[in-house]
């Protein structure tokens, strides 16, 4: 289409180039720009075009156009809305998708650009009206309607006005009435509050009382009395009332129409299919509620013009004035109308270009106007964030049949390929102690071990009260909250669950389950030593990616291969990972390029393979959906522009964010429909509403009401006191409107916990790492104290490799869940013996109250002067994870000392101490080189006691959220 400086409109110069709405008037058949004090106020009298612009993750513009039209508009004004809404979708390249808006029948995405609603005022411009500033306080009634944006229009101040189907509030000088309708429901009931709340703080300055009247209700309430003296005192309403839209429209088949010179002319189709769309055409599609035109990409700006108004002219004649009517440019369809075809192809032929937005820039920016949005963005650079605190608890059980199988520390960030898994991470929440319940299946598990995965993992969030967030996981899917959570992730080929193997004898399949002694080929893959993961391919040259590092081990033989577009942190991933594979043998570097001929003889020889990165769909902008869900059918309805105060606690909710599901449930949800949650997620993947190519396998979460992980809360404003409210959603909002907010909560702030991703207090990614440097002859070089030395040559064995330094130490304030390791708790004492034995000074060893926790390589050992005990009371949260699983032996935490400075002083833990003056937060000289998460452990024990009033072993004994609250009305936490 092509675009000159005469079909724009000088109000439109400039408009789009960021996020937000503008809105114009029409004015003498001209846009005038409405100032933004002003948006959300419409009069009657008048017509608007109203603009919003948003910005996708990716940096790109989307643009709606909606042309609203006042019930006492004039046709005149209403043409012109309509006109000028071509011209500025020309403006913005001709891309835009254009609505209609009829005063009382707005669509519910036009509403909730002005949520909690929009009331026009009487008056207009062109038509005559003016402005009337009242006096004295006029008396108004309103009717609402709607479940997620509420249609508000003022009705005539009388009992006839009132039924038993809607809402009404009535506005007086000193206090708001909302009258609920016997028959309407408790959400529309919520979201009329939402109403009541707006004209409180619009016409009253928040200064007056709110009062619900329940229809029914006799005069023996107070309030309700009051009600109907404005009414002239109470009187049953009659049973059935007629509304002014009792004449619905409808349900039509699907009609098709092709505008040719401003007229519509049928069109005989047997089913309505893409191929009948021409591109240098125009056509119309009836579908009763909803009128589509359609506008080929080769048809002019004048074209386009004339083919709006026949829409308008068409409806007119089928006496159909009110419904929407919706103008989509081919190329740029929404779902809506491309799920009206029977038939719709995933890509078309269309060239779509920047050219037409190319050319608007140019001819503004020779006015010295600003195109910047004019123009493609570039996407953000964001490093991914998982939104979870990493200082938790993990425990890790393989499925195998109707039985589970709790895995030692050692191997619980080891899975198989043909296995299923369950796994609960407990960690600390804003208020509380929060649970994620997991599954995870890999590529090649059986079902009958997936039907059980779920079924008792389901079993141990019931018994956790519905308390905990649920994960459905499939293997190559993982988000990266499960990755930091297990940090250290080996995928290993095959399985060792009695269902895989039974598989494999009735398909007559060869057991390729890994073994350390045959020829595996591993990608490595992550983002750093929290996030690190090794996935056993196919052990052949075509399995080798030149964006990856690869190990692969033959017998006596490792090598380690690392791609052409790969850095130097992948290739630091690749050494923390042998360390985990093959710890006790030497590997040889193989650069792409440059590989020896024993490299390519284990893997069958030279062949093709590809470079591009291997990745998960992106996060896309997200979308909230309201369910229902019955005899296995799904219907859902999109809520735009949401936000927190659209999840209603009577109803299932799903967020989609196209690599991640959510479904929230909210507590008064039934029983029945809980159960549910995971059967709603899939059939929602199954659909794809939106077309979005949904996969299957995506990662789903069931999130509860009240437990909300920040992985979910992070895509709303959110406020936890309001999902801890008790009471349906209108009881808890009455609650809100009446007191100004919710109830205050006497709850202790969570603390800043150490986590991923630098979204707190936590250690720079360099001082969390280990050092690992690299000589070309791959000799790995060591970094490693003599004490080190000592300690490791009691686990190695003489003839091994030199091991690298430690693996990265995460310090957390809650100890890992441990099975133990018999076969390596054996040589403690040796160990301990030469370790101390080559500190120039010894030092005691003893245990630290608040153990470290170390993740790294499973022959790491963990020392102690005490022999290993199990704890019948589990570990330091209360035994919270016993209540619901099988109960699992733990060892005690212990830690090895690190050296005391000199002149410093040592208290009966083995730590050095400090005054009370240098270890808070607001000290001016304040110590360094601490684990600030433990500033308490510091203390010296008279100080602690005179601080605390309590000793550090009555202290530890309390739960943590009065130790938290201790230390944060002392300044230590």
């Amino acid at each position: 289409m092509a675009v000159s400086m005469r079909d724009l409109d000088p109000a439109f110069q400039g408009a789009g180039q960021k996020a937000g709405i503008e809105i114009w008037r029409i004015e003498k058949l001209s846009p005038v720009p409405v100032p933004k004090s002003s948006h959300g106020k419409f009069y009657t009298g008048d017509s608007y075009i109203i603009l919003k612009t948003s910005a996708s993750k990716s940096g790109a513009l989307r643009h709606d156009i909606h042309y609203w039209l006042g019930e006492d508009t004039s046709q005149d004004e209403a043409g012109a809305a309509a006109i000028k809404t071509v011209e500025l979708d020309a403006a913005l390249g001709g891309r835009a998708v254009q609505y209609r808006e009829v005063q009382g029948h707005e669509t519910e995405k036009f509403l909730s650009y002005f949520k909690p609603c929009i009331i026009p005022l009487k008056g207009g411009i062109a038509s005559g009206f003016k402005h009337v500033e009242e006096e004295e306080y006029k008396t108004c009634l309103y009717v609402c309607q709607g479940k997620h944006v509420v249609h508000v229009k003022e009705v005539p101040f009388a009992r006839s006005s009132l039924n038993h189907d809607d809402i009404f509030i009535l506005d007086t000088k000193s206090k708001i009435f909302q009258f609920n309708g016997s028959n309407s429901s408790i959400q529309e009931r919520a979201k009329a509050l939402e109403v009541v709340q707006y004209i409180k703080d619009t016409y009253h300055d928040g200064k007056c009382e709110v009062a619900a009247i329940e229809d029914g209700k006799l005069m023996a309430d107070a309030e309700t009395g009051e009600f109907w003296v404005f009414f002239g005192g109470f009187a049953p309403l009659p049973r059935k009332t007629a509304r002014d839209e009792a004449k619905s429209i409808d349900i039509v088949a699907t009609r098709l129409y092709r505008v040719y010179k401003g007229q519509a002319e049928p069109v005989e189709i047997e089913s309505l299919t893409r191929e009948l769309l021409d591109t240098n055409s125009f056509y119309i599609v009836d579908c009763g509620i909803e009128v589509f035109v359609w506008m080929g990409r080769n048809t002019s700006l004048d074209e386009r013009k004339t083919a709006s108004g026949a829409a308008d002219e068409l409806l007119l004649g089928l006496d159909r004035p009110k419904c929407h009517v919706v103008r989509v440019i081919e190329g740029f369809e929404t779902v809506m109308f491309r799920s009206k075809f029977d038939s719709w192809p995933q890509s078309t032929n269309v060239a779509v270009t920047e050219d037409g937005r190319g050319k608007v820039a140019a001819l503004l920016k020779r006015q010295g106007l600003n195109v910047r949005g004019l123009m493609k963005a570039a996407p953000p650079k964001e490093e991914p964030q998982p939104y979870i605190d990493c200082t938790g608890d993990l425990q890790v059980w393989r499925v195998n049949g109707q039985q589970k199988t709790l895995l030692q520390a050692s191997d619980q960030s080891k899975f198989y390929s043909g296995d299923c898994y369950i796994f609960q991470y407990s960690y600390p929440g804003e208020h509380k102690e929060e649970h994620l319940i997991g599954t995870w299946f890999g590529r090649r598990s059986v079902e009958e071990d997936r039907v059980s995965a779920i079924s008792q993992a389901g079993k141990m969030i019931e018994l956790l009260k519905f308390s905990a967030t649920q994960a459905r996981i499939y293997e190559g899917y993982e988000p990266l909250q499960f990755f930091v959570i297990f940090q250290s992730f080996l995928v290993f080929k095959g399985g060792l669950s009695e269902g895989y193997k039974k598989h494999l004898v009735e398909k007559e399949l060869a057991d390729d389950t890994y073994k350390d002694d045959g020829i595996a080929l591993f990608r490595v893959q992550g983002t750093g030593p929290d996030n690190m993961q090794s996935i056993q391919v196919e052990p052949v040259a075509s399995s080798l990616n030149s964006s990856y590092c690869y190990i692969l081990h033959s017998g006596s033989s490792v090598f380690t291969w690392t791609g052409n577009l790969t850095t130097s942190e992948d290739q630091e991933l690749v050494e923390r990972q042998l360390d985990l594979i093959k710890p006790d043998m030497q590997s040889k570097l193989q650069k792409e390029g440059a590989e020896s001929e024993q490299f390519w003889e284990i893997l069958g020889g030279k062949s093709e393979y590809p470079s591009e990165k291997i990745g998960r769909d992106a996060e896309s902008d997200p979308h909230l959906f309201s369910c229902t869900f019955s005899k296995g059918e799904l219907k859902v309805t999109e809520i735009y522009n949401f936000n927190q105060d659209d999840l209603m606690t009577e109803d299932i909710f799903i967020l989609d964010c196209h690599s991640d599901i959510y479904i929230w449930v909210g507590q008064q949800v039934e029983y029945k429909n809980k159960m549910q949650a995971l059967a709603i997620a899939e059939k929602f993947l199954e659909y794809d509403f939106l077309m979005e190519k949904l996969s299957h396998q995506a990662p789903i979460y069931i999130v509860m009401e009240g437990s909300e992980p920040p992985f979910f809360t992070r895509h709303f404003s959110w406020d936890s006191t309001k999902s801890t409210m008790h009471g349906n959603s209108f009881q808890r909002k009455l609650t809100l409107v009446k007191n100004g907010g919710p109830p205050p909560m006497d709850k202790p702030k969570r603390r800043t916990p150490v986590s991923y991703g630098g979204r707190s207090a936590a250690p720079e990614k360099s001082q969390r790492s280990r050092s690992v440097s690299f000589s070309p002859d791959r000799v790995r070089v060591r970094g490693r104290s003599p004490a080190f030395n000592a300690l490791a040559a009691t686990f190695e064995n003489p003839n091994a490799r030199n091991l690298s330094t430690p693996p990265p130490m995460v310090r957390k304030l809650y100890p890992k869940s441990v099975a133990p390791d018999s076969a390596k708790l054996a040589p403690r004492s040796e160990a301990i013996a030469a370790l101390t034995a080559s500190f120039d000074k010894a030092l005691p060893v003893k245990e630290v109250i608040i153990p470290r926790s170390v993740k790294g390589s499973p022959e790491a050992p963990k020392l102690s002067t005490e022999a290993p005990k199990s704890s019948p009371q589990g570990n330091s949260k209360e035994n919270s994870v016993n209540n619901v699983t099988e109960e699992a032996p733990k060892l005690k935490p212990e830690t090895i000392q690190e050296d005391v400075k000199e002149g410093e002083t040592e208290d009966e833990e083995g730590l050095p101490i400090y005054p009370y003056d240098r270890l808070k937060t607001t000290a001016e000289d304040p110590v360094t080189e601490i684990d600030v998460t433990k500033r308490e452990t510091y203390l010296s024990s008279e100080e602690f006691r005179e601080k605390f009033g309590m000793s550090k072993e009555a202290f530890y004994k309390l739960p943590k959220w009065k130790r938290n609250k201790l230390k944060m009305a002392l300044q230590l936490f």
